[in-house]
C-alpha cells in the first residue's frame, strides 16, 4: 500500500528557474527552419452576407505560399451543435469573424496579400446584445440553425437560443403559493471578462509525411486533434499535437482557436506555417467569459428555511454556441448550489448574439452565479430579518442534502468550513472606520464548485537508472499540476524523489485520451490515472526484488530510493538496481492507468439538457472580505482577504496557496477594474491593455489562507482540483462587502468607480430585465422547438 504521506511535500517546481530568467520556450519563441509566416483577414461588420471574396490578386503577391478560404475547411464543429465554420461561407456573424487566411515568406508579406484581398459584405440588421437577440421579430444570427447536426441529444433549441438546460425538482409552485412564506427576487447582470494570458494564442503547423503536425499553446491537444480533423474533412490519425510550455490559460485555449488556419496553409504550402495573433487580435477576438443576466426568486419562511427557489440565467454565447453550450449544464450546479431548497427548477439559456464568440474561463459559469446567489442569500436576510451569517449556516449544504438535480451530497463541509472562517475574521484586524469619510463593510461568502473529472490516461516507464519517465496528454499551463503533483503522485507510489520523475511534455502520438487541462481536473484525473500506472510499476518492481532476496513482496518497502526488507540492518537493494535486473530479465518495465469519473447519480427526471446531470467531486469555499468605499469617488479599496478552501488533501500546501493568492487577484480584476464594452459596429472597444484596466501591483491583497482537508473525495489520495475554486467567491464576497458598507443594493460587476457612484448619488435604478418573465415556466421554449419571441426571419 502507498502512504499518503509519503507524497505530501512543498516540492518547488522543477520549471520556476526557467521561465524566471526566460530560458522557457514557448510556442510563441519557436522558430522552425523555413518557416513561413501566416496571417487572417477578418471581417469588420458585425452582421452581413458576404457577396464577393477574390483572393486571386493575392495570391500572386511577393512572397505569398498559399492563400485559404472557406473551400478549403468543409467542416463544422461545436459543442452539443456543430454550428461554427473556420471561415465566413456566406454570412458574416461577428465582427473579425475570419474571411480568409494566407501563408507568406514573412508577415509583412502576408499582411500587404491580405490587403490586396477584394471582398464585398453586404450590411444585415444586427443584435448586439440578449435583449435585443430575444425581442419578437428579432434578426436571427442563424436563420438555417435547424439544419445543423446536433452533437448531444436533449437541449431545447430555438430561434436565437443556442441551447436551454433545466432542472426541476420537487413542487415548486406549491412552495411559492404558501401563504407564511416571504418571496424574495432578485436581478444581476455582469459584463465580459478576458483572459489575458501573457502568451497570445500561437500554433506552428507542418505538413510531413501525409500527416500534420501542430505545436500549440493549447489546453487541450485533443480538441485541437479531434476539431482540426473535422473542418478539413480528414481522418484525426493524420493529426498530432505537441504542446510547448504553455503562458497562460485561464480557459482561453481549452478550444479550438487558430490551429486549423496553420493546419491548412501548412498543407497547401508543403512548409511549416507560424501563426501568433496580436494581442488586438486576442482582445477583439477572445473568447472571453461570458455576459450574463439572471434573476432569482425564493420562497423563505421566517424562520429561514428556503422552500422553494426559480431561477433563469441568460448567457451570452455570442456568435455560435461553443463553450457556453456545455456551460448551461453548470448552473444547477452552481447557482443550485450552497444551500437546501426544498424544491427548485432552473433554466440556463445560451444566446446568440452578433458579438464574438464567448468561451471558458476560470471557475466557468459559477463566478457570476455565485455572485448572484450570495447576493440575493443577503437580499433574503435582510427580507426575513435575519443575520447573513446565521442564515447561511442554518441552509449550507451538509451530509444528505439534495441539489438541485436531485444528487445527494455527503459530508457536512460548508459548516466547519464557516467555523474555521471564524478563526480566521477572529484573527483579522477590526474594521474600524477611519476619519476619511470612507463607508466601511465586511462580508463572508460561500461557494460551490465541482472537479470535471472526465476521461484520463497515463503510462510511467521505469528507467534502468532508477527514475521514472510519465507520459501524459497533460498541459502545463502555469499551475504547476504537472510540474509538482503529478511528479509528487508518481515518486510516491515508487519510492523515490520527484525529482527523479521525468514528465514528457503533451503528445497526442505518444500518450492516450485526455480531455484536458482545466475545470480543476488535472490532479484528480490525470493524477488518478498516473497513480494507477505507478502501482502497476511497483508490483513488477516488487515482484523482481522479492524473487532476489527470496521473500515475498508483501514484506518489502519501496522508500527513499530503496526496496528492502524493514528492519535495522536495511537488507535490500537500490530501486535502480532492481529496474536494471528487471529490464534485463523481463524487458522495459512499464505501466498504464486510465481514469474517468464514476458517475454520481441524479434523480431521474431532473435535468434535462445537462451533459453532467450531477458532480462527481464538489469542492467548495468560504471566502471573507473587508473593503472601505470612497464617497467622493466611488473607489472600493479591499483592505483584507481571508479564505477557507476544501482541498481534499494538498499535496503541495505552498502551490495551493499560491493557487489561491492568484485566484483572488484575477476575481479582484472581474469585481472591481475588468470592464468590456461593445460598440454599435459590435466591436469590442478593450483592444489593448491602455483601455483595459487589469489589476496592478498596488490592487494585490495578502490572502489569509485556511487549507480545510478530509472531505470527501473519489480523487487520487483524497485529492481534490485546487485551482478553479480560488476565484469563485471573489466577486461575489467583494460586492456582498460594498452593499453592506453604503447599505445599496448591488445588482452588478465590476464595481468600477463610475458605476459605484451612480448609486451612491442615487443616478442609476435597480437592474430590471423586462425580457426575462417573471416566472420561471414563461421562459422555456415552446414544445416545437421554436424560441419564445424570436422569428424566423433574418
Amino acid at each position: 500500500m502507498v502512504d499518503p504521506a509519503d507524497t505530501v511535500m512543498n516540492f518547488r517546481r522543477r520549471d520556476a528557474r526557467d521561465k524566471l530568467t526566460g530560458r522557457t520556450r514557448f510556442t510563441i519563441d519557436r522558430f522552425p527552419a523555413g518557416l513561413l509566416h501566416g496571417a487572417v483577414l477578418r471581417a469588420g461588420v458585425a452582421s452581413g452576407i458576404l457577396r464577393k471574396l477574390d483572393v486571386s490578386r493575392a495570391a500572386t503577391m511577393p512572397g505569398v505560399r498559399a492563400v485559404v478560404t472557406a473551400g478549403d475547411a468543409p467542416g463544422r464543429i461545436g459543442i452539443g451543435i456543430a454550428d461554427h465554420p473556420l471561415f465566413v461561407v456566406d454570412r458574416v456573424r461577428y465582427h473579425g469573424e475570419p474571411l480568409a487566411a494566407i501563408a507568406a515568406d514573412t508577415f509583412d508579406q502576408a499582411q500587404a496579400a491580405l490587403a490586396a484581398i477584394v471582398f464585398d459584405i453586404a450590411p444585415m440588421p444586427a443584435v448586439l446584445d440578449m435583449e435585443a437577440a430575444l425581442a419578437a421579430e428579432a434578426p436571427l444570427v442563424h436563420p438555417d440553425w435547424r439544419s445543423y447536426e446536433v452533437l448531444f441529444a436533449g437541449g431545447a433549441r430555438g430561434g436565437n437560443v443556442a441551447w436551454e438546460a433545466t432542472a426541476v425538482r420537487g413542487d415548486v409552485d406549491a412552495a411559492f403559493a404558501r401563504p407564511d412564506v416571504t418571496i424574495v427576487d432578485s436581478a444581476f447582470r455582469v459584463g465580459r471578462q478576458n483572459h489575458v494570458a501573457f502568451e497570445p494564442r500561437a500554433a506552428i503547423a507542418a505538413f510531413e509525411d501525409g500527416r500534420l503536425h501542430i505545436e500549440t499553446s493549447t489546453q487541450v491537444p485533443w480538441t485541437v486533434r479531434n476539431g482540426t480533423a473535422r473542418l478539413l474533412g480528414i481522418r484525426a490519425s493524420a493529426v498530432r499535437v505537441t504542446v510547448p510550455p504553455v503562458g497562460g490559460g485561464f480557459g482561453l485555449k481549452f478550444d479550438l482557436a487558430i490551429e486549423p488556419f496553420a493546419a491548412l496553409l501548412a498543407r497547401k504550402s508543403g512548409r511549416p506555417v507560424r501563426l501568433v495573433n496580436s494581442r488586438e487580435e486576442e482582445m477583439l477576438t477572445c473568447l472571453f467569459r461570458e455576459n450574463a443576466e439572471i434573476r432569482i426568486r425564493s420562497a423563505v419562511t421566517k424562520a429561514g428555511e428556503i422552500l422553494g427557489r426559480e431561477a433563469v440565467v441568460l448567457m451570452d454565447c455570442g456568435a455560435y454556441g461553443g463553450e457556453q453550450i456545455f456551460l448551461t449544464t453548470m448552473t444547477a450546479h452552481t447557482l443550485g448550489g450552497n444551500y437546501r431548497v426544498g424544491a427548485t427548477r432552473l433554466v440556463s439559456r445560451a444566446i446568440y448574439t452578433n458579438t464574438a464568440p464567448n468561451g471558458a474561463f476560470r471557475a466557468c459559469n459559477g463566478v457570476y452565479n455565485t455572485f448572484a446567489l450570495e447576493r440575493h442569500t443577503d437580499e433574503i436576510a435582510a427580507a426575513i430579518g435575519m443575520d447573513p451569517l446565521a442564515f447561511r449556516r442554518r441552509n449550507v449544504l451538509g451530509d444528505g442534502a439534495l441539489g438541485a438535480t436531485g444528487q445527494i451530497f455527503e459530508g457536512d463541509v460548508l459548516g466547519p468550513m464557516l467555523d474555521r472562517m471564524a478563526e480566521l475574521r477572529a484573527d483579522a484586524p477590526d474594521l474600524v472606520p477611519g476619519d476619511d469619510g470612507r463607508l466601511y463593510g465586511r462580508a463572508t461568502t460561500v461557494g460551490t464548485w465541482f472537479v470535471f473529472v472526465g476521461p484520463s490516461a497515463a503510462t510511467v516507464n521505469m528507467n534502468a537508472d532508477g527514475s521514472a519517465t510519465l507520459v501524459t496528454s497533460g498541459v502545463e499551463i502555469g499551475s504547476g499540476s504537472t510540474m509538482q503533483a503529478l511528479p509528487q503522485i508518481v515518486a510516491g507510489v515508487l519510492g523515490i524523489r520527484p525529482d527523479d520523475v521525468v514528465v514528457r511534455s503533451a503528445d497526442t502520438d505518444a500518450a492516450g485520451y485526455d480531455v484536458g487541462v482545466g475545470g480543476g481536473r488535472t490532479t484528480v484525473s490525470l493524477g488518478a490515472a498516473s497513480l494507477k500506472a505507478a502501482t502497476e510499476v511497483r508490483g513488477k518492481l516488487l515482484a523482481v526484488a522479492a524473487a532476489m532476496m527470496d521473500v515475498a513482496p508483501d514484506d518489502l518497502v519501496m522508500r527513499d530510493g530503496r526496496i528492502e526488507r524493514p528492519g535495522a540492518n536495511r537488507y535490500g537493494y537500490s530501486i535502480a538496481e532492481v529496474a536494471a535486473r528487471a529490464q534485463a530479465l523481463q524487458g522495459p518495465v512499464a505501466g498504464t492507468g486510465a481514469f474517468t469519473g464514476q458517475g454520481v447519480k441524479a434523480m431521474v427526471g431532473c435535468a434535462a439538457g445537462h451533459f453532467l446531470d450531477a458532480i462527481d467531486i464538489p469542492v467548495f469555499a468560504v471566502h471573507d472580505c473587508d473593503v472601505a468605499v470612497d464617497r467622493e469617488t466611488g473607489h472600493v479599496e479591499v483592505l483584507g482577504y481571508r479564505v477557507v478552501q476544501d482541498v481534499g488533501r494538498a499535496l503541495n500546501p505552498s502551490a495551493v496557496g499560491g493557487q489561491i493568492q492568484g485566484g483572488v487577484v484575477q476575481g479582484l480584476g472581474y469585481a472591481l477594474h475588468e470592464d468590456v464594452t461593445i460598440g454599435s459596429d459590435g466591436c469590442v472597444r478593450q483592444s489593448g491593455f491602455e483601455t483595459y484596466r487589469l489589476p496592478l501591483a498596488g490592487d494585490v491583497v495578502p490572502v489569509a489562507i485556511s487549507l480545510y482537508e478530509g472531505a470527501p473525495s473519489s480523487g487520487p489520495l483524497g485529492t481534490k482540483g485546487a485551482g478553479e475554486v480560488p476565484i469563485l467567491n471573489v466577486g461575489a464576497t467583494v460586492a456582498c462587502a460594498v452593499a453592506n458598507a453604503t447599505g445599496l443594493r448591488v445588482q452588478e460587476l465590476p464595481l468600477t468607480p463610475p458605476r459605484v457612484l451612480e448609486r451612491l448619488l442615487g443616478r442609476k435604478p435597480d437592474l430590471a430585465f423586462p425580457h426575462i418573465a417573471e416566472r420561471w415556466a414563461d421562459n422555456l421554449l415552446h414544445p416545437h422547438g421554436q424560441s419564445t419571441g424570436s422569428g424566423d426571419g433574418g
